[in-house]
């Protein structure tokens, strides 16, 4: 009987030790999580989802989750009767429809997130990027064919406060942002993309590592012909690579080019429909996904 139970034992130990170099890289630095795709709506997705960031946060790590709601938004319009619509592969935020993003992202996706994390302590907080003035914005007009487009109140950050967010982190907490900004000038709110939002947040909390969960295995080296994944580039790769991706891509990738070039270690996408695919990132020696690192990364991490 106990030679087998210290055979069966021993497999755990082992995966515990391997994890022992990354938990001491990582010990007391600020991770942030960009929660969305399929992440959000599988629930058995969203309780190992709640238990990986939980986990860090024993393990002596500072998460910071910031989430958007896609799918619960065009559910919540569709209520409504508003129409979603796309433009520059940014949805056209009307009054009515800023109105609804408010209270889908901040009264039920963020909710609920809160809901699943602290069934494990009293760890998660709520905010949005008004609160403190966490996040400024100004309006964004993106360009189609060379012409600005209006697409209603879809905002550019222009300013961080983590005060809150660090006093937060300070007393042991979760912070769970919502991708809502406060106006710089006309005293609106602005939908912001939750993608932007997690890499401007990540550089000005000066975050270890920013990842991104996705859909995807990660950024394909020669999608659609091939599905090879490219697990490391640099800032200036990636730079290079921008302009042939596809639009859902787009934003995530220059998030994590964003956050690099402002100070963050690494930037990482990785696979959100893989259970625990967070802690399977950051303390195995495989790692799955792509991770960006700065033009002056010689070695990297995994």
């Amino acid at each position: 009987m106990t030679t087998t139970r210290k055979h069966t034992a021993l497999p755990k130990a082992k995966i515990l030790i391997e994890a022992l170099p990354w938990l001491t890289r990582h010990h007391g630095k600020i991770i942030v999580i960009k929660f969305g795709g399929n992440a959000m709506v599988d629930e058995d997705l969203k309780a190992a989802f709640a238990q990986d960031v939980v986990f860090l946060r024993h393990a002596g790590l500072k998460p910071v989750v910031v989430h958007g709601g896609g799918p619960q938004i065009s559910a919540a319009l569709d209520k409504h009767g508003i129409v979603s619509e796309f433009r520059a592969g940014l949805r056209v935020t009307t009054e009515d429809a800023m109105d609804v993003v408010r209270m889908v992202l901040a009264g039920q996706v963020q909710r609920e997130l809160v809901g699943l994390l602290n069934q494990h302590g009293p760890f998660a907080v709520g905010l949005t990027g008004e609160d403190a003035h966490t996040m400024t914005a100004t309006k964004h007009t993106p360009e189609i064919d060379g012409a600005p487009v209006d697409i209603g109140r879809v905002g550019e950050i222009t300013e961080i406060d983590t005060g809150a967010i660090e006093a937060l982190l300070a007393d042991g907490r979760i912070p769970v942002v919502s991708s809502i900004a406060r106006s710089q000038d006309d005293g609106h709110v602005y939908n912001v993309n939750a993608d932007t939002a997690a890499a401007a947040l990540a550089a000005a909390l000066g975050a270890e590592t920013l990842m991104v969960l996705t859909d995807v295995e990660g950024l394909y080296e020669d999608w659609p012909n091939s599905d090879e994944v490219i697990s490391r580039l640099t800032a200036s790769q990636l730079e290079k690579l921008l302009p042939e991706l596809s639009s859902g891509m787009v934003p995530k990738m220059e998030g994590c080019l964003h956050a690099v070039r402002g100070g963050v270690n690494t930037a990482r996408v990785i696979d959100g429909r893989v259970q625990h695919s967070i802690l399977l990132e950051i303390f195995t020696d495989e790692g799955i996904g792509t991770m960006v690192v700065p033009d002056d990364d010689t070695e990297g991490e995994s």
